[in-house]
């Protein structure tokens, strides 16, 4: 069954803290938008159509440089919105999106959802509520890269990734180069990293995308900054 514009919108981390009526003036405001596969959503400096919230797939969002090297700013999985900076302030979009696979949102137009922030008191105070766990997510991804080195930003990924929590085989969502590049890493130091990580017994490489975490615990203290060597 196709997911409706409110169930997505009900999903959302970005509004978890709004209830029913506002959750039902979004709705109304808000279209359901589908994209193939390695569509491009919009592109770096291009006027922001809205926000959207991700109902199913994955979408990509990377900048592009002046020398034309791509970084991975971060990947909008299903309960997780993008352009929002961009349609809250009304600047052009700061990066491209792409869709990595066949992915369905439900889009806020920018418009719309601006003159329902300054006209709603209620509804900005319960938005404010929703902003503060996307700040969360967002301070906690700038820590991975800064205060975290190579191997941590790698466990702590697997660790967010992981849907069985170490019960199952589970599929990196990206390709590695792709999580490569959000990491901060080269694809050769992801790949070292990953070896480091199964040699120390706190992952199993099942096969070239799948991935099994044998040591939930020893990864998780690997992520807060133990070397893995400690395990070996």
């Amino acid at each position: 069954m196709e997911a409706t514009v409110p169930a997505i919108l009900r999903k959302c981390l970005l509004f978890k803290g709004l209830g029913e009526d506002s959750l039902g003036r979004l709705s109304e405001l808000a279209r359901r938008v589908a994209f193939e596969k390695g569509r491009i959503i919009f592109r770096q400096g291009e006027e922001c159509p809205g926000l959207y919230c991700v109902g199913s797939g994955v979408v990509r969002v990377y900048k592009v440089s002046p020398a034309g090297k791509e970084h991975v700013l971060h990947f909008a999985h299903a309960g997780m919105t993008f352009a929002e900076v961009a349609a809250i302030g009304r600047f052009p979009c700061p990066a491209y999106a792409e869709a990595l696979e066949d992915t369905v949102c439900a889009l806020l137009p920018t418009g719309p959802f601006r003159k329902l922030l300054e006209t709603r008191h209620d509804f900005c105070l319960q938005f404010l509520e929703g902003m503060t766990f996307w700040i969360r997510t967002l301070v906690g991804l700038l820590e991975d890269i800064v205060l975290r080195d190579a191997v941590g930003r790698v466990a702590g990924h697997l660790l967010r990734t992981d849907p069985s929590e170490g019960k199952s085989p589970f599929a990196l969502p990206v390709r590695k180069k792709e999580l490569a590049s959000h990491l901060n890493l080269t694809s050769e130091a992801l790949s070292r990293t990953l070896r480091r990580l199964e040699e120390s017994g706190l992952i199993e490489l099942v096969d070239r995308r799948h991935i099994r975490i044998r040591d939930r615990e020893g990864l998780a203290q690997v992520a807060a900054g133990l070397p893995p060597g400690e395990f070996v």
